[in-house]
C-alpha cells in the first residue's frame, strides 16, 4: 500500500489514507460490538445457522454506519499516524 500513496498525487494519498483510516476504525468498532454481545439475537427470530453466518456481516455495516456518523474520533488519529509515516517514507 505504501508505494500506492507514494505514487499518488497529495490530494489522492490523504483520501487514500482517510478512507484506509475509516475501514480501520469500523473493523475495531465490529470487533468491540461482537464482544460486547450485538451479534447474539434474542427473541422468536435469535439463533439459527443462518444468524450465525450473517452475524458478522451485520456488525461490519453496523460499525460502518457507526465510522459514517462520526465514530469515535479513532479515524483521524489513525489518519494523522499513516500521514505522518507515509511523509516519512518519501
Amino acid at each position: 500500500m505504501m508505494a500506492l500513496v507514494q505514487a499518488a498525487s497529495p490530494a489522492a494519498r490523504q483520501d487514500l489514507l482517510h478512507r484506509r483510516a475509516a475501514e480501520l476504525e469500523a473493523a475495531f468498532l465490529s470487533e468491540m460490538l461482537a464482544h460486547a454481545g450485538f451479534d447474539a439475537a434474542a427473541g422468536i427470530f435469535g439463533g439459527g445457522i443462518g444468524e450465525q453466518q450473517l452475524a458478522s456481516l451485520l456488525r461490519g455495516e453496523q460499525a460502518a454506519a457507526m465510522v459514517r456518523a462520526g465514530g469515535l474520533g479513532l479515524a483521524e488519529s489513525l489518519f494523522r499516524a499513516m500521514d505522518r509515516g507515509a511523509a516519512h517514507d518519501f
